[in-house]
């Protein structure tokens, strides 16, 4: 029964000299009191996935890498521009935050439509 210990030793001990990856940044908080263009340029500056641009949808969207956050940036054209909007996972809820720089009413559309994507599921 000895055997099986000394066995896993070899591995026990690779496994303790692997790198580790870095536990990751925590996104950055939206601050409001920066201009539209000052945030969108610190919010873009992370290191973020940026999802595929589509022409019919006035956003840019992006999302941290462990999609624990993820940030919706206005482009011309958009309910509420400029806005820059943040999902992110709290335990077992989605909190959308945002900073609404435009047409108020617009920006409340865009919240809205936000918070409606957290329900949705696949069928």
């Amino acid at each position: 029964m000895r055997a099986l210990p000394l066995a896993l030793l070899p591995i026990l001990t690779l496994s303790a000299c692997a790198k580790r990856e870095p536990p990751s940044a925590a996104p950055l908080a939206l601050d409001c009191a920066q201009t539209f263009e000052a945030l969108s340029a610190a919010v873009t500056a992370q290191p973020l996935n940026k999802a595929p641009g589509d022409p019919a949808e006035p956003y840019d969207y992006y999302s941290t890498h462990d999609g624990k956050a993820s940030y919706l940036i206005t482009r011309a054209g958009a309910p509420g521009h400029p806005a820059i909007m943040m999902q992110q996972v709290k335990g077992s809820d989605v909190v959308t935050t945002g900073c609404p720089y435009g047409d108020r009413a617009g920006y409340d559309q865009l919240h809205a439509y936000l918070d409606s994507l957290k329900s949705w599921r696949r069928q």
